[in-house]
Parts: C-alpha cells; sequence; structure tokens
C-alpha cells in the first residue's frame, strides 16, 4: 500500500547472525543440538520433579516453571533462526514479529520474578527454617509462580502496545536473528520518545526490582551461613545457593549488557552474540546447573531410571 512516497510495510526480512553460507551451514548444525538438549535436558527436569514426590518442594515446584519457561524462551526465538542459517533472509509477517517479540518478552520477564522468587526461597530456607512451611506455603508458592507470569505478561504489553504505536513505512530488513524490539525501533519511520523510554522503563524496573529481591536475600543468607558454627552447615548452606546463583549470575550478566548499559557502547553484532547467549545457551545451561551439582535431583533420578527399568 502506497502513501506518498512511502511503502507501509507488511513484513519484516530477519537478517540473522551471518550471511556466510559456510558458517551458516556450521551454525545450523551447532544451534540446532543446542536446542535439541535444551529441549530434551527441560523437558526432563519437568517430567522428573512431577514424577518424584520428594522433589515436590517450593523449590523445585519454582525451577519447575523456570525449564518450562525456558523452553518457551529458547521455543520463540531458535526456530526461526534455525530456518535463518538455511535461507537468506527470512520473512515475517508484521504480526508474527509482533507476536514473537511478546513472546520473548514474557518469556524473559517471568524469569526474572522466578529467579527473585527462587532467592526468596533460599532465604526463607536458611534463614528461618522453622517457619519455611508457613512462608511458603503451598498457597503462596502458587501466588508466587502466578505473579511471575503476570508480571511477563504485563512488560510483554509494555513492548507490544508501543511497538504497535509505531510506523513502518521505510526499510524492512531487520539486522537481528529474530524480532527484538531495539533493531525494530530503529526501522520505525515515527518512533518518539515515549516508543523508546517506556519500555526501557519497565524492563528497567524489573531487572531492578528483581536483583535487589536476590541481592537482599543472599545478603541475610550469608549473614546466616557465618554465624553457623557447623562447617558441615556451612557447607551444605552453600551447596543449596551455588547453582541459583550460577543461573541468576549468567542471566543477569547477559539481559544487563543489552537493555541496561548504553546503546553507544556496543555495537550491533555485540547484541546479536549476548542475545544468543540468553535466549539460546542460557535456556540450555540452567538444567544441567540444577541437576550435576544437586544430591537431590540426582538421586530423584536414579530412582526413576530403576523404577523405569524394574516396570521394563
Amino acid at each position: 500500500m502506497e502513501t506518498g512516497n512511502n511503502t507501509i510495510v507488511t513484513e519484516f526480512i530477519i537478517l540473522g547472525l551471518t550471511e556466510d553460507t559456510s558458517i551458516s551451514v556450521i551454525l545450523f548444525i551447532v544451534f540446532l543440538g543446542i536446542y535439541a538438549v535444551t529441549l530434551m535436558g527441560n523437558v526432563s527436569i519437568i517430567v522428573l520433579i512431577r514424577s518424584s514426590p520428594q522433589l515436590h518442594t517450593p523449590m523445585y515446584l519454582f525451577l519447575c516453571h523456570l525449564a518450562f519457561v525456558d523452553v518457551g524462551f529458547s521455543s520463540s526465538v531458535t526456530p526461526v533462526m534455525l530456518m535463518g542459517f538455511l535461507r537468506k533472509g527470512i520473512s515475517l509477517p508484521v504480526a508474527g514479529c509482533v507476536a514473537q517479540l511478546c513472546s520473548v518478552v514474557t518469556f524473559g520477564s517471568t524469569e526474572c520474578f522466578l529467579l527473585a522468587a527462587m532467592a526468596y526461597d533460599r532465604y526463607v530456607a536458611i534463614c528461618s527454617p522453622l517457619l519455611y512451611s508457613s512462608h511458603m506455603s503451598p498457597r503462596i508458592c502458587i501466588l508466587f509462580v502466578g505473579m511471575s507470569y503476570l508480571g511477563g505478561c504485563m512488560n510483554a504489553w509494555t513492548f507490544t502496545g508501543c511497538l504497535l504505536s509505531l510506523s513502518f513505512c521505510g526499510p524492512n530488513k531487520v539486522n537481528h536473528f529474530f524480532c527484538d524490539y531495539s533493531p525494530l525501533l530503529k526501522l520505525s519511520c515515527s518512533h518518539g520518545f515515549t516508543a523508546e523510554i517506556i519500555p526501557a522503563v519497565s524492563s528497567g524496573s524489573i531487572i531492578v526490582v528483581t536483583v535487589f529481591i536476590i541481592a537482599l536475600s543472599y545478603v541475610y543468607i550469608l549473614f546466616s551461613i557465618l554465624k553457623m558454627h557447623s562447617t558441615e552447615g556451612r557447607h551444605k548452606a552453600f551447596s543449596t545457593c551455588t547453582s541459583h546463583l550460577t543461573a541468576v549470575t549468567l542471566f543477569y550478566g547477559t539481559i544487563t549488557f543489552i537493555y541496561v548499559m548504553p546503546k553507544s557502547s556496543y555495537s550491533t553484532e555485540q547484541n546479536k552474540v549476548v542475545s544468543v547467549f540468553y535466549t539460546v545457551v542460557i535456556p540450555m545451561l540452567n538444567p544441567l546447573i540444577y541437576s550435576l551439582r544437586n544430591k537431590e535431583v540426582k538421586q530423584a533420578m536414579r530412582k526413576l531410571m530403576a523404577r523405569t527399568h524394574w516396570w521394563s
């Protein structure tokens, strides 16, 4: 449709990670493998937790939902990225691009809230063990999970609303491997200050609030551990937190680079690399982080495998 000398954009062309054909083949194989491991790892965590009564605790309820979110997060991005390796320039209708952005923001924001809920769970377990059953009752845990998804959806609505308020009447080539907000904003011919600042404030607020909850929880945890007289008790308390701290450091380190640092401080190519890490690689790593260093998960896995072998 023509409007003056401009054409209303009806689809976007996703340029992808690289235009080099030989590198694309290698990257396709690598990321297909990563995606397969992501699906198998996270689905295995969900099945294991649901089928193991000893893992029906608040911490593993949050971990189960974290695994589900990681599957959704990776699946929002990876299939389009894989198609981009097979052919040059993937065309997505505007509605498809909006849907992908909405999905990515929803799952990414929900992960922030879940990580904060997991930190609070560790705080109560270590600092107030006698009150754990009341402070982390099933009703409260379900409330935390529901609020996490609601917060993710609200942030996604903010991004989606701002994106739908923009007009695209010029270039339609997105220099990224998915429909991220920043490269789409650059293509708009009508964006104003509000379309740029509102999503930044919304995402920044979520990062600040959840990081504050996580940091405060671990400050109290650290003080409680230092007060313990038993070396074994200290080691056990530390071991329950290391997996979560590793996941938090990886996830928040990358999203801070993307959403908090000034855009002028890094290039588009650096943005792509960091985006690959938090949308594709971290969802693969989380099941490994939480299973390889967790005795309860290992024991539940052995019992499940023994039970499966017995029935067969």
